[in-house]
């Protein structure tokens, strides 16, 4: 999986529309509005409401989007650990946003986990 910690802390953030001028990391369009991930400085900078602080971890596996079964162990592997995982699916790449202070432990867990699949 290789499984990479990315420089930062980041936030999900509910806004009717993306800003213009905002470079959110991903964003997902909803019945109810959009939800973007950015980084946290750029949130506080913009006075940006939000409830969760995240480390995101990129698995640098290319992933095929009809896969079966990786997001159900990384996810599992997380969750036996007590680690909330919030999973977005890019078209080369899988990237988990778990809580901050558990990143560290989230990337032992998916290290060993990928050294177990090897």
């Amino acid at each position: 999986m290789r499984p990479e910690l990315r420089e930062g802390r980041f936030v999900f953030v509910a806004l009717p529309e993306v800003p213009d001028g905002l470079d959110p990391v991903a964003w997902v369009r909803e019945d109810e509005g959009v939800t973007v991930v950015l980084r946290q400085h750029e949130a506080d900078r913009r006075g940006l409401h939000y409830d969760f602080v995240a480390a995101m971890i990129t698995l640098r596996v290319h992933s095929s989007l009809d896969a079966v079964g990786l997001t159900a162990a990384v996810s599992g592997t997380l969750a036996d650990a007590g680690i909330s995982c919030n999973v977005i699916a890019g078209y080369y790449h899988d990237h988990l946003f778990v809580p901050d202070e558990q990143g560290q432990t989230a990337m032992r867990l998916l290290n060993d986990l990928s050294t177990e699949s090897s």
